[in-house]
């Protein structure tokens, strides 16, 4: 299935996405304002030969959309040349269902590119590459070294974790946020940059 430029138009805008957030709200925004974006990371997508339509695929209770979303809407709001809907991870399995992380997985947030006649350009999921390895490294140490994780496996679901190891655990991964914050907002443009980049010299050859 392909995504049409009339299911498109059937997402919220950014505004709309965010007057109907019921929680994270202040910390999206929080995000927003306070993300750095280089002037040349500004120029890269202001300088786009065209608007570029970007669907996304967010819940309001993900720490990564919480995390990365903002950085799309402020190089939407900067450059000018990001045209974005926005849809409900639950509500809408029939976008979910064509953009599963390793053909599986249903990480949000999704953000798929598409160009001016709706040709899919790429599309980009969940957190950067780096920071993924980075937050395994981060988890497989607290589960050798917590004792709050003492015999419990890696990977056990959150839901059926025990309340320490449960508190435990989202506070390590709100500590990890903060302190990989200014190399994940990074790592995000520089992907995005690149998938955009892939695109145009496609284009120019094409």
């Amino acid at each position: 299935m392909t995504v049409t430029h009339e299911r498109f138009e059937q997402g919220m805008t950014y505004a709309e996405y965010k007057a109907q957030m019921t929680r994270n709200r202040e910390r999206l925004e929080e995000n927003e304002r306070t993300v750095e974006l280089s002037p040349d990371d500004i120029a890269f997508f202001a300088n786009l030969p065209e608007t570029l339509n970007v669907l996304v695929i967010t819940e309001d209770w993900c720490g990564d959309a919480i995390a990365n979303v903002p950085i799309l809407g402020r190089l939407a709001a900067e450059s000018g040349k990001l045209n974005l809907r926005f849809f409900l991870r639950d509500q809408n399995p029939d976008l979910m269902d064509q953009y599963l992380n390793q053909g599986i997985h249903r990480s949000i947030p999704v953000f798929a590119f598409f160009d001016a006649q709706f040709y899919p350009i790429g599309h980009w999921i969940e957190r950067p590459a780096a920071i993924t390895a980075m937050q395994e490294k981060m988890l497989a140490n607290l589960y050798a070294t917590d004792p709050a994780f003492a015999g419990i496996a890696p990977g056990t679901s959150l839901a059926v974790l025990p309340d320490a190891a449960r508190a435990r655990l989202m506070q390590a991964f709100a500590d990890f946020r903060t302190e990989t914050r200014a190399i994940a907002d990074r790592e995000v443009v520089r992907e995005l940059r690149e998938l955009i980049a892939q695109w145009l010299s496609n284009r120019q050859e094409g």
